[in-house]
């Protein structure tokens, strides 16, 4: 009998770190694709049905708008599937304890929201042409959402290819500074959000240079979405400073080798960052653009995750002294 039960277990734990990385890669194709439905004005493809398309399964006829609706739903669909079989394996793989199965569950919780979320905007009819402010408000929530739903599957592939655990309390001012660092990066993911939105949905089509385009977003007529579009760029710039400053600090308060790789990994894709949002400004914000700009700001997500993380495994105890290691 016990020969039987060890062999799944094997192939379970062979399996669980290749899943997990693989769900973590496909989630975030799936919500460069969830950008596609917003650039192309498709969120209203299937009506304001939801979970079902149309009042139906599977529509008939469909539209283009309502092909590229349907799909995301079906690839999102898909992935919380994924996450189950995450569950499975890191239940079959681990032991009682391990964080991969703390990871696994609060992965595919997050997933639930998710799409929960997606579907509130159908439901009232957040979605297409609409300029509701309620829309910014819930398109915020969704990012932060997005971005927290990454950085659980980044950990949970982590802890299940062997990494450590993670200790939050008593990290004194890494984890102080290293929190707010993520708390503004949440910030900001949530006002690009906002932002990508008004560009839909207000940015003029003219020859309006970008001053003449802040002073259209603060004209009496102009709604709370075009208010805030302003805000993100000033956010950003602040935001990335302190980036930098953290990663420097992280660098002398935990000088590990994986503390120096992923800051610089951070100051990198940060640089290509600003490019891209400085591009995106002047081109006036094309489709393609907003999908670099989009790929670019989770990147940058998941490398201060990694950095933060790296940070606070980076102090081990022994002989009741702290040591920092630099092979963790």
């Amino acid at each position: 009998m016990s020969g039987t039960l060890t062999v799944p277990r094997a192939r379970a734990g062979a399996w669980l770190p290749r899943l997990a990385w693989a769900a973590l890669i496909y989630n975030v194709l799936v919500i460069l694709w969830g950008a596609v439905v917003r650039i192309t004005g498709a969120g209203a493809g299937c009506g304001d049905h939801w979970p079902l398309c149309n009042g139906v399964v599977v529509p008939q006829s469909p539209t283009l708008h309502t092909v590229i609706e349907f799909s995301h739903r079906l690839t999102s669909a898909a992935s919380g599937l994924l996450a189950i079989t995450l569950i499975v394996l890191a239940f079959r793989a681990v032991p009682r304890g391990h964080p991969a199965r703390l990871g696994a569950v609060v992965s595919f919780g997050l997933i639930l929201l998710e799409g929960l979320v997606g579907g509130v905007q159908v439901l009232l009819g957040l979605t297409a042409d609409s300029t509701d402010p309620a829309r910014g408000f819930v398109q915020g929530i969704h990012l932060a959402n997005t971005f927290l739903l990454l950085a659980a599957l980044l950990l949970t592939a982590l802890w299940a290819s062997g990494a450590p655990g993670l200790r939050l309390r008593r990290q004194g001012l890494v984890g102080g500074w290293s929190y707010v660092g993520l708390g503004l990066m949440l910030v900001l993911g949530m006002a690009g959000a906002v932002t990508a939105l008004g560009d839909l949905l207000f940015l003029p089509a003219d020859g309006s240079t970008p001053i003449e385009t802040v002073k259209r977003d603060f004209a009496v007529t102009a709604s709370v979405i075009e208010n805030l579009r302003v805000v993100h760029p000033m956010l950003a710039v602040l935001t990335s400073a302190f980036l930098v400053w953290l990663g420097v600090f992280l660098r002398r308060e935990r000088p590990g080798a994986e503390v120096r790789r992923w800051s610089a990994v951070l100051w990198g894709v940060l640089a290509v960052q600003m490019v891209a949002g400085f591009s995106n400004v002047i081109l006036k914000a094309p489709g393609w653009m907003q999908l670099v700009h989009l790929l670019l700001a989770l990147a940058l997500w998941l490398a201060l995750v990694m950095l933060v993380y790296r940070a606070l495994t980076g102090l081990s105890v022994q002989g009741g002294r702290a040591r920092v290691e630099g092979n963790v």
